[in-house]
């Protein structure tokens, strides 16, 4: 089994390299442990206050949980991944069954800050992109999907996201095996992303 952290500000184009690899890969040989499914559960939290969370910072997220499921995974045991509503910042009664496969990736913001999850990873990843794109990327996404207005979304970036970055996302690009800079558009950076992947699934098959 392969376990790959892939890390990178908002808006960086994370979802779309975990894609890519998917896509070049055999079907049903990649497992994705999204970190935002993850995060503390905040139903013990009054709803007018849930609205002041910081989703951006290492405590908002289930650690324990995370390295726990992923260490079952490496043993070759299935997990109940949690699944998270953003519009109830509740975790869900639901749960996603996950059995083990070749390659498991955890995607987040943070994936590669805590320190226990990196070492149980084989190859660390941090996807880079110009702060620019990435806002722009994030007002598109939280107007569409998540129903902000775009000074929503500006006042939160100037307030959380873009502090939050500089304080705990930028600085885990130090423990990156692979810097991939402009995000999902990188076609060279991610063909060797996915060349890395296809070699270790030989040698670990032979």
């Amino acid at each position: 089994m392969l376990i790959i952290g892939i890390a990178g500000g908002t808006g960086s184009g994370k979802t779309t390299v975990v894609q890519k690899i998917i896509e070049s890969l055999p079907a049903g040989e990649v497992v994705l442990l999204p970190q935002d499914s993850y995060y503390k559960d905040s139903s013990h939290v009054p709803i007018e206050e849930r609205q002041f969370i910081n989703f951006d910072h290492p405590d908002a997220f289930d650690w324990t949980l995370l390295s726990k499921q992923l260490s079952m995974l490496k043993d070759g045991k299935s997990i109940e991944q949690p699944t998270y509503s953003y519009i109830t910042c509740t975790r869900q009664p639901e749960t996603i069954h996950i059995e083990p496969r070749d390659v498991v990736i955890v995607e987040g913001i943070l994936a590669l800050c805590d320190a226990k999850l990196r070492s149980q990873m084989d190859l660390k990843v941090f996807v880079d992109a110009d702060p620019d794109e990435r806002l722009i990327r994030v007002i598109s996404r939280d107007v569409i999907e998540r129903g902000r207005t775009a000074e929503m979304v500006m006042e939160r970036y100037t307030r959380v996201l873009k502090p939050m970055h500089l304080q705990f996302i930028e600085p885990t690009k130090r423990y990156a095996d692979l810097i991939v800079p402009q995000g999902g558009n990188n076609k060279v950076a991610i063909d060797i992303l996915t060349m890395y992947i296809e070699k270790n699934l030989k040698l670990n098959k032979k």
